[in-house]
């Protein structure tokens, strides 16, 4: 159930199709911003105990610790907002928690915006220092993805030609956070053939490939590609008709995967 009183660093409205389907956020104190980082480390204590390998903390697509990096979405004056080093307290502190909750052989990944595409928001520079302090930090994995559902370019139909061509999204940001660190990379977003695949890990210097949409249509991927059965998939934009509908197209074809 949606809370009739969401939180958020700031009180800082959702934009776009988003708007009317939540309402305004009131920013979150202090204290509460402590409660949520023992919580972080609690809840992934638990995850190890339930028997999971690893965990991710998900740093993207305008979710809570997403929007405390974005200056957009984080207006704090406090030690919690500002700065970029301000703005990434959040994410560095539930890093610290979680690792000091489950120990140091248990695996953290963090996914990451490339950037958040919009006007004032988190930007391609300052998620590279972002990324840099997490392999500092120990981070075991960084996933790179982009946008949010305010302006969801991790759900993108229509891509440039030279995206196309090379299918992922975000692999010429990985290019650049490759000279800057050498924890392992992920790239999600695009992904449709196997040869597309294959060109990321050997020439986009990544070292993972992420796929979502594609496991909705074949959930076996994985035994397919090593079988050699699986060669690429076509997945056309999906249209209702309905103008007013398909303004949210991205959104349609999420909950349709």
């Amino acid at each position: 159930m949606l809370s009739k009183e969401p939180v958020a660093p700031s009180s800082s409205p959702l934009s776009g199709n988003l708007k009317n389907f939540f309402n305004p956020p009131r920013a979150l104190t202090v204290e509460e911003i402590e409660e949520l980082i023992t919580r972080f480390g609690n809840f992934e204590r638990i995850a190890k105990k339930a028997g999971f390998s690893g965990v991710q903390i998900h740093a993207a697509h305008g979710y809570l610790i997403n929007q405390f990096l974005s200056p957009n979405h984080n207006q704090r004056s406090d030690e919690w907002g500002g700065s970029l080093e301000n703005r990434m307290r959040f994410l560095v502190r539930v890093y610290q928690e979680i690792r000091k909750q489950v120990g140091e052989q248990f695996p953290i990944g963090i996914k990451l915006n490339s950037a958040d595409f919009q006007r004032g928001g988190f930007t391609e520079e300052e998620s590279m220092k972002v990324a840099q302090k997490i392999s500092e930090l120990g981070g075991d994995l960084i996933e790179i993805s982009g946008g949010s559902y305010e302006n969801p370019k991790m759900l993108v139909s229509e891509v440039r030609e030279s995206t196309k061509k090379r299918e992922a999204y975000f692999l010429e940001y990985a290019v650049k956070v490759r000279k800057l660190t050498t924890t392992p990379l992920v790239v999600t977003g695009g992904f449709r053939s196997l040869d597309g695949m294959t060109h990321a890990l050997t020439d986009g210097g990544i070292d993972m490939v992420g796929v979502g949409k594609p496991f909705a249509i074949v959930p076996d991927l994985p035994n397919r590609v090593f079988q050699g059965s699986f060669t690429n998939i076509t997945l056309k934009p999906i249209r209702t008709g309905n103008r007013s509908i398909d303004k949210s197209a991205a959104m349609l074809e999420l909950g349709w995967g």
